[in-house]
Parts: structure tokens; sequence; C-alpha cells
């Protein structure tokens, strides 16, 4: 087990987005968050204190968390002296990055010395079978979205909230580093060997009673070109019963990719869900969920009120005003 508290280590990133595992953490569990780590250049900021490594030990701080999702997941050198220091000063380290921590010589040799413990959340815990696109009981709901963080994760899991707080039967299941430090359980789906996802993601999402909901944590998206493949395993192995939309509509393109413009919801719609019916025929597409962050309040009701108009299914910012109106949606199905 991963102790807490935690102190979120924002590195050196370019861009709050990059740090949204940090983000997610605090918004999901911030009982477990003591103050936060940024090095000179940073551009994010999780607005709770920033601390030195001794100040987060006299705050009770167990466990330093890489709080950075860069491109390609890797530990940067910049990193390692802040890193070395947090393990000769008692911390355990956890990452949900690609390069792994107990794959550094460094850090392996640091936490081996002062009896620290490295986690890897994205290290797939057994070998997962392959799909077999056996119908399973229970009902599933998948978010799938018009481009990469854009609140797929927040989605799931605010829903999952929503039909708990009603007494209804959910379990939200992580797919994702973020998620699985969330929740303290899940698979990392994209460090899983690709003829595995479809059937990783069955695994996750076992039969159930009939009036149980799982509410899987999308990834990637269908239209980027880098992270297509983990959206179609889930979107499989899943066998949603429903899909919610996500989108974030001030992006200029897709994360990462200057060359491509994000679709609109009406191609997600329609390409996500031939998709889905390919496991599900009975799959549908019952909400939409939008990331409002960058509007203001204005902007963002008129926003979603013109969505509702066209798409014709109820559009709301589950963060911002509660995934209500995306409950009632998902019990009619």
């Amino acid at each position: 087990m991963i102790q807490t508290p935690y102190i979120l280590f924002l590195g050196d990133a370019v861009d709050p987005l990059t740090a949204k595992v940090a983000q997610g953490i605090r918004d999901w569990r911030p009982e477990n968050v003591a103050g936060q780590i940024r090095m000179e250049g940073c551009q994010a900021d999780m607005r709770i204190p920033d601390m030195t490594l001794a100040q987060a030990r006299a705050a009770g701080a167990k466990t330093v968390v890489i709080g950075v999702a860069n491109r390609g997941g890797e530990i940067s050198q910049s990193w390692r002296k802040i890193l070395i220091e947090a393990l000769e000063e008692g911390f355990d380290l956890a990452s949900g990055l690609h390069s792994l921590l107990r794959d550094e010589p460094d850090l392996a040799y640091a936490a081996r010395m002062n009896g620290r413990k490295l986690h890897d959340v994205r290290v797939p815990g057994m070998r997962y079978p392959v799909a077999n696109g056996i119908k399973r009981r229970g009902k599933r709901c998948l978010a799938v979205g018009t481009d990469c963080s854009v609140g797929k994760m927040y989605t799931a899991l605010a829903m999952d909230a929503e039909m708990r707080a009603r007494g209804l039967k959910s379990t939200f299941r992580a797919t994702g580093q973020t998620g699985i430090l969330i929740t303290g359980s899940g698979v990392p789906l994209d460090a899983v060997v690709a003829d595995f996802m479809a059937g990783a993601v069955e695994w996750l999402t076992p039969d159930n009673d009939d009036d149980h909901w799982d509410m899987i944590e999308g990834q990637g998206s269908l239209f980027h070109v880098s992270y297509s493949g983990v959206t179609l395993a889930l979107i499989h192995g899943g066998q949603p019963d429903a899909l919610i939309l996500c989108d974030e509509p001030t992006r200029a393109h897709m994360r990462g990719l200057p060359g491509y413009r994000p679709p609109g919801l009406e191609l997600l719609r329609d390409t996500a869900l031939v998709l889905a019916r390919v496991a599900n025929p009975a799959c549908q597409v019952v909400g939409i969920s939008v990331n409002t962050q960058h509007l203001n309040d204005d902007q963002a009701l008129e926003h979603m009120s013109a969505v509702e108009t066209w798409m014709g299914l109820p559009a709301v910012d589950p963060f911002r005003q509660g995934a209500g109106r995306l409950v009632d949606a998902l019990m009619a199905v």
C-alpha cells in the first residue's frame, strides 16, 4: 500500500495539463495531500501549500508522488536530485510514468540504502487474458473523448459518486495511473501488451448484479493518432451499454499534435457508437460531458445550452455542475 499523506511533485511541468496526475489526486482525494513541490519554471500550481522536503516531512507526508504525465512518460534528468533527496529524507516514491522508478539505478540504489519503497503503479499486476467478447451480466458506462485529457476520468468519478449518493450500485473502474492512485486499484491499460488490452478490460469489469453499473475510466481518443489503440480496447473490452461523450471546447488542436484538429461531437458519436455496437449492439450514447474550466460561468452555460440543442442530449460539466443529469440519462437506459 502507498502511504499517505502525499506530497505532490510537479517538477518543471511546462503547463497545467502536464500535471494532470496531481490535479486528479488533489480534486478527488484532497484528504491525502499535504502540499506540493515545484521546481523553478514550473507552470503548474495545484493551489495548495508549496513545501520543501523538510516542511513536507514536518507536515506528516509519507510519499512523494510524481504528479506529472509528460509526453513519453519519462523520468526527467532535472528531477533526479530532488527525488534522491526525498528518499534520503525518508520518503517513499510513487510514479505512474512509463519509465519505472525501479529501473533507474540511482533511484533504486538510494531507495535500497535508505530502506524506502518505490511504487510503480503503471505496471500490470497480472497476466491478462485475450478478450473473448462473451456478454457479461451487469451494466457498463464508458467515457469517450474528442481528445486526450478532456475530462473522461472526472466524468466517470463524478457519475460514480452521484450514483452511490443515490444508493445505486456503482463502481469506478480505474484504467490509468491517476485513477489507480486515487482509488488504489485498477488496470494501467496503456502498459498492457496490445493483444491483451481488451481482455484486461473484460477482467476489470466482470459479471455483476443486473442493476450494477461499472463506470469505466476512458483513455486517449479514437481520433488521436498516438493513443487511439487504448480507446478501442476500452470500447470492445468494456462492452459498454452507455457512452458519455467528453469534450474540451477551447482546444485548437489535439494534445501534442499541432497538425490535427479535434473532431466534432457528431463525428465522435457516430464513430464511437458504431465501434461499440460491434461488442454490444444495444449500446447508446446518453449524454455529453463538457470540460468548461477555461470558460467563465456565462460562456460555459451558453456553450452547453448550444451543445444540448444541436446534439439532443443532456450536456453538463459534471465537475462544475454535478453529474445529476448524466446519471438521470443513464438510469433511463
